[in-house]
């Protein structure tokens, strides 16, 4: 099988989603180029309008006219998030500081997903929770004059420090977030690109109080984790280069390819201009021999959303992968290690579940069988690639659910192979 070709992959989707929320919150006009249109950002433009921001289609020049820190107003009616934990979290956060009531929803999937983590927090700070069952949606959300707080995250987790971030931003406290180790920085980034003090040493974020945002005026970098997909079938095949421009290469970000390196992969990382303060740049991948490595559990904070998809590269990697240090996985929009490890499995390959990872033995049989997603994106793109492979015969249940962060998948997945 040979690739060829450039493939622009969709805007990043915690930038797209961030870009969103502050530009509601800033003084002004702001404008988004190259958003992307996905089911999940879909759901924090809903969730916006639904408190009183005038939010357009999202098209891929769009503009939000923002109001200030504290222009939301008490929505009408429930705050459906769809299937998108980033929504739900950030949100929260914001509402917290907000002094009206909002009840967050969401699908089967992201109702099941814990919000005590966030909840935590917030609640020390001064809000006040309702979780009508369990610690998952439906939630209620009553916002309260909120005091500072230094808080320790028990895992690192980008959405619990971007919730404690915009609660101390919209409520005018400090706020100061130490983590066990880093975790995606995308927040600290933008806000900082629009006025906002915030200083980090290690694994600690404080945030000073803002009077004021400056709007925003950038282009989304492409996402790096949409781009994996699309760089790993480029080193499983026989011949052929394919080149992924505009991708975002925050440091907090490029763990999968980090990882791929270690394992012999042939890439290159060509950085560019800078936007909304991210670092930017092209990905060029070509096919690679590649070996098993063991992931060390301080990479797995910058690639835990493209563990399913290393899983399935180390399943044509020469040796045995093993991940651990990845217990997050389990409350992800499935759990990603019982689900990887079980489709692994179906088609053939020798995987073993960990009770915070996963060991993958690699080979070069023929793979076939019945992929069963559970409606989750990563999944079924991970075993898409796979199943792109000649030789293999792999069917996937749900294609339709890459919607979430990737519209377009299967089209750009067939015409990045050469016929």
């Amino acid at each position: 099988m040979k690739v060829h070709g450039t493939i622009r992959v969709p805007g990043d989707k915690s930038i797209s989603h961030r870009a969103l929320l502050f530009s509601a919150l800033a003084d002004g006009r702001s404008r988004i180029r190259n958003i992307l249109p996905s089911a999940d950002v879909h759901s924090t433009a809903g969730v916006l309008r639904a408190l009183g921001v005038d939010v357009p289609e999202l098209t891929s020049d769009l503009t939000v006219a923002g109001d200030g820190l504290r222009s939301l107003r008490a929505p009408s009616r429930d705050l459906d998030c769809g299937n998108s934990g980033t929504t739900t979290r950030l949100v929260t956060g914001i509402a917290a500081a907000c002094r009206f009531a909002s009840r967050f929803i969401g699908d089967a999937s992201l109702s099941r997903r814990p919000m005590q983590r966030v909840a935590r927090p917030l609640t020390t700070m001064g809000a006040r929770f309702d979780f009508e069952r369990g610690d998952g949606l439906p939630m209620v959300v009553h916002g309260a004059p909120l005091r500072p707080i230094e808080w320790f995250t028990e895992t690192a987790s980008a959405q619990t420090k971007s919730a404690i971030l915009l609660a101390g931003l919209v409520g005018g406290v400090p706020v100061t977030v130490r983590e066990p180790a880093r975790s995606r920085d995308h927040t600290e980034r933008m806000l900082g690109a629009m006025g906002v003090a915030i200083e980090t040493h290690g694994t600690t974020v404080r945030l000073e109080p803002a009077e004021r945002l400056t709007p925003l005026d950038m282009s989304v970098p492409s996402d790096p984790s949409s781009a994996a997909f699309m760089a790993a079938l480029a080193l499983l095949a026989d011949d052929g280069e394919l080149e992924l421009p505009m991708v975002c290469l925050n440091e907090t970000r490029t763990g999968f390819f980090r990882a791929l390196a270690r394992m012999g992969a042939h890439l290159e990382l060509h950085t560019g201009e800078p936007q909304g303060g991210e670092v930017v740049g092209t990905v060029c991948a070509r096919p690679s021999p590649l070996r098993g490595i063991d992931l060390d559990p301080a990479e797995v904070p910058s690639m835990i959303d493209e563990l399913p998809l290393l899983a399935c590269v180390a399943a044509r990697a020469r040796g045995v992968t093993t991940i651990t240090g990845a217990a997050e996985l389990r409350v992800k929009e499935s759990d990603r290690i019982a689900t990887t490890v079980a489709n692994l499995r179906a088609v053939g390959v020798d995987a073993d579940e960990l009770p915070d990872g996963m060991r993958i033995t690699g080979a070069t049989n023929p793979l076939r069988g019945a992929i069963q997603t559970h409606g989750d994106h990563r999944i079924a793109m991970a075993f898409g690639i796979l199943g792109a492979l000649p030789g293999n015969e792999i069917a996937i249940d749900d294609p339709g659910c890459v919607a979430v962060s990737y519209p377009a998948f299967w089209d750009d997945l067939r015409r990045a192979i050469v016929q």
